[in-house]
């Protein structure tokens, strides 16, 4: 079982920057984070493999989201820089056994949350 616990999330103006971090008590091969605004459907954001450090990003996120792993602390990060009004919503982090796509059906295990706001 892999528990995960998300923090970080906050209200900022938008070109501002927030950093989310994923405190996890086990890993899958990859990790995730995902967004869900409101009255939409969760989306992939960007996932990293723990292993290789290999990422990959949405297209929305390239250029101003990073997302990283630190394995002695068990925890996957995700800086957002120049965030935008569209940003605004839940982000999630997901473990995954087995593929490490931007796709939420591939992730077993999903933390609680936390609610990014950024204003205009």
């Amino acid at each position: 079982q892999v528990q995960l616990v998300e923090s970080g999330g906050g209200s900022v103006q938008a070109g501002g920057s927030l950093r989310l971090s994923c405190a996890a008590s086990g890993y899958g091969s990859c990790m995730g984070w995902f967004r869900q605004a409101s009255g939409k459907e969760r989306e992939g954001v960007a996932r990293i493999y723990i292993g290789s450090g290999n990422t990959y990003y949405a297209d929305f996120a390239k250029g101003r989201f990073t997302i990283s792993r630190d394995r002695a602390k068990n925890t996957v990060y995700l800086q957002m820089d120049s965030l935008k009004p569209e940003d605004t919503g839940a982000y999630y982090c997901a473990a995954s056994r087995g593929s490490c796509s931007l796709r939420s059906d591939d992730y077993n295990y999903w933390g609680q949350g936390t609610q990014v706001t950024v204003s205009s």
